[in-house]
């Protein structure tokens, strides 16, 4: 399936269901065209990497972490931009998504007025 031309395309890889259609919700109310995955392994399989302009990962995945998520990312050329969410924030964490590229760090429970606020920007 091609994404819409006419809205941005946002990418999300969260295990959590809940929280990953939670997100989708929110973006597609925000007119994002979504695709949502449960691991990272399925994300980086998808055909429409490249086209996507946001990223929203989890830190931990079943399969992976959030911040390697985005190095392949980077690596195959990917340049949009990328909001790491956590339920384990610590410091070190936020240093090193600040590091690899990531926007922004979310705790959460994931704050929806915050999301689009930075999302938006």
């Amino acid at each position: 399936m091609e994404h819409s031309r006419s809205r941005p395309l946002a990418l999300i890889v969260e295990d959590d269901d809940a929280v990953r259609r939670s997100l989708h919700l929110l973006l597609r109310s925000i007119d994002y065209d979504v695709r949502a995955y449960a691991t990272a392994a399925r994300l980086l399989a998808s055909q429409p990497l490249r086209a996507a302009r946001v990223l929203l990962a989890d830190y931990r995945l079943p399969d992976d972490d959030g911040i390697e998520v985005l190095r392949r990312l980077r690596t195959i050329g990917w340049r949009g931009r990328a909001f790491l969410l956590t339920g384990f924030a610590t410091p070190e964490l936020f240093e090193r998504a600040s590091d690899c590229g990531y926007e922004a760090t979310l705790e959460k429970p994931i704050r929806p007025c915050e999301l689009i606020r930075l999302l938006r920007y």
